[in-house]
């Protein structure tokens, strides 16, 4: 049992309302898994009140730190950190000038073994404690992956990337064999520790209907894993979906036509939806990964958090790193609220922007994530039983992030001061599951 008394966030798992002890005590130590189990929160509350029921107890004391959730990362791409930053006319331009060449190296196991660890050590160094995250279509680069997360106690969901036509040589897989190889790697790798699967169809238009519909068969075999994919994104690629699927209403009816929309399954971005697709959304419990400084880098538009809450469909923020330019969830919230203030069309009358609580963002990256990821209650939170997934954030990590938050009057401007000011120089710590990072 490990004891800390520092400030501490966490969240109300009804309300999702921000609770913030300003003296308090986070305990962590062994649940109720047995053996081998991650450690989980066993209290949380006021140091003086708490501390009086545990005598003698050992607290490491933390002053002027303040622990938070560990961050919840809804999409991501492993294989595209070494194309973040690189220039393009919009997405389509971009898939086939960096990442479709990147993500060819990775049928070198060596390569991807060598991403794959330096991937896990930056988000680590960002404190992201979950990840939802795209291999490449080949098998070896989800091992690789795997084996280098198993050990590190990282909550990680990830799965091989499907993609049987409309991609070039070097990344574009055989149908049936893209198939079989996304059910041994489900046999292999999903619940062995922390570790879990997401059937991955990269975009409907790189799959055919016969790798979509094996998907779709795959999902009910297993309902216990995730899907991930993406979901109108751009203006062109709505465009090119209508010309390959003209029967189906919407993009995101694709999918539904093919057993892709359900519990457990993200799409990211979902900037171009009616509220047909939205309530389908919500009736389904499937969820958005909102990408900001993807969308912002890629020219793509601005998710509509509006509407998002008048429908009630499940969302939380992603860094969709390499179209998104930065790991850190400071930048992400800092765009989403930049993204959330923006006036939104929409493809139609231009409507008000709005203007996102520092709490709320930081909601969206840790227990909304994790909700929408069906993992609520599990990580994102630091309520009794959730596994101890946290960060200790350095507020004065920087003279001008110091020299402001010093001078934040209450918790609202102490959230935002680090997510304006903030980046990975204020993660003082990362724990996962109990046990610090090197």
């Amino acid at each position: 049992m490990k004891a800390y008394r520092a400030a501490i966030l966490s969240f109300d798992p009804d309300t999702g309302a921000p609770r913030h002890e300003s003296d308090g005590l986070l305990m962590t130590g062994p649940g109720a898994g047995g053996p081998g189990a991650p450690c989980v929160v066993l209290a949380l509350g006021p140091f003086h009140e708490l501390i009086h029921r545990y005598p003698g107890l050992d607290v490491e004391s933390l002053p002027d730190h303040l622990i938070a959730p560990g961050f919840v990362d809804l999409h991501l791409h492993y294989p595209q950190l070494d194309v973040i930053g690189s220039p393009a006319d919009g997405l389509l331009p971009w898939l086939e000038q960096h990442t479709f060449p990147q993500e060819a190296r990775f049928a070198d196991p060596q390569h991807a073994a060598s991403v794959a660890e330096f991937f896990l050590d930056e988000l680590d160094r960002h404190g992201v404690t979950t990840a939802l995250t795209f291999c490449t279509s080949h098998p070896q680069s989800v091992d690789a992956l795997m084996s280098a997360a198993q050990p590190r106690g990282l909550k990680l969901i990830a799965g091989k990337c499907l993609q049987d036509r409309h991609c070039p040589d070097g990344v574009r897989d055989a149908t049936e064999q893209s198939l079989l190889d996304t059910e041994a790697l489900i046999a292999r790798w999903h619940g062995l520790g922390r570790l879990g699967y997401a059937i991955t169809p990269r975009f409907a238009p790189s799959c055919s209907d016969a790798q979509l519909q094996g998907a779709g068969e795959l999902a009910a075999r297993h309902p216990g894993v995730w899907i991930q994919s993406h979901v109108a994104e751009n203006l062109d690629e709505l465009a090119w979906v209508r010309e390959l699927y003209p029967r189906d209403r919407s993009y995101l009816e694709v999918y539904s036509r093919f057993g892709l929309l359900r519990e457990r399954s993200v799409y990211a971005h979902c900037l171009h939806l009616d509220e047909d697709d939205r309530a389908l959304l919500r009736e389904r419990g499937a969820a958005a990964a909102v990408c900001p400084t993807s969308n912002f880098f890629l020219g793509s538009g601005c998710f509509d958090f509006a509407s998002a809450w008048r429908t009630g469909f499940l969302h939380g923020l992603a860094s969709d790193v390499g179209g998104g330019t930065s790991l850190s969830p400071f930048r992400t919230m800092l765009a989403a609220y930049e993204a959330g203030r923006a006036a939104f069309t929409g493809g139609g009358p231009a409507k008000a922007g709005v203007s996102l609580a520092p709490s709320r963002l930081w909601w969206l990256h840790t227990a909304g994530a994790a909700r929408a990821l069906g993992l609520e209650g599990v990580v994102g939170n630091l309520a009794p039983g959730c596994e101890a997934d946290f960060v200790l954030l350095d507020p004065r990590a920087t003279p001008l992030l110091a020299r402001r938050t010093a001078q934040a009057r209450d918790l609202e401007e102490l959230l935002f001061a680090l997510i304006v000011l903030g980046d990975e120089r204020a993660v003082a710590r990362t724990v996962r599951a109990g046990s610090l990072v090197d």
